[in-house]
């Protein structure tokens, strides 16, 4: 019921940032976003913060621009697979890639800038320990956008 309430309550042309990233989390996030609140004509950016090795210190700098690399290729195959479900669906995506050390900021800075209506992100279901020592993506996000955010649990964790 809430979520028909967000779907009707948002305008035709809402503006939707959606993280993304090599999980199964994301590819959950975005199917229930397209099946739930997916309008036509809103403008889809999928964010991608990849990893950074800039700031490596304990590593060589071979190491670090082999990981690079990686992380490159890795972000090009994920632009291509979100970019082709989202193209099978009729919805026009703009993947956006932003570098930061913290993907959190990455993700509540863009939803600002870009004026987003909402976010939406998956969730990896870390438990309280790990989460408190770590941190987490989505509770930044959560608290810390000036808009609403929703995160898609995946129903088996």
């Amino acid at each position: 019921m809430l979520a028909e309430y967000i779907a009707n309550a948002l305008s035709e042309k809402s503006t939707v940032v959606m993280a993304i990233d090599q999980s199964a989390d994301s590819e959950i996030a975005f199917d229930w976003y397209v099946t739930n609140f997916h309008k036509p004509g809103n403008k889809v950016i999928l964010l991608h913060v990849p990893e950074s090795y800039i700031n490596a210190t304990t590593m060589s700098p071979g190491r670090v621009m082999e990981l690079q690399r990686e992380s490159d290729g890795k972000t090009t195959d994920l632009k291509q697979k979100f970019i082709d479900k989202a193209s099978k669906l009729g919805i026009e995506a703009e993947f956006r890639v932003e570098n930061a050390d913290k993907p959190g900021h990455a993700i509540v800075d863009v939803a600002q800038k870009e004026n987003a209506t909402f976010v939406v992100t998956g969730t990896r279901g870390m438990g309280k320990f790990r989460r408190t020592i770590m941190g987490s993506v989505s509770d930044f996000v959560v608290h810390h956008a000036h808009c609403p955010v929703l995160v898609c649990r995946h129903k088996d964790k």
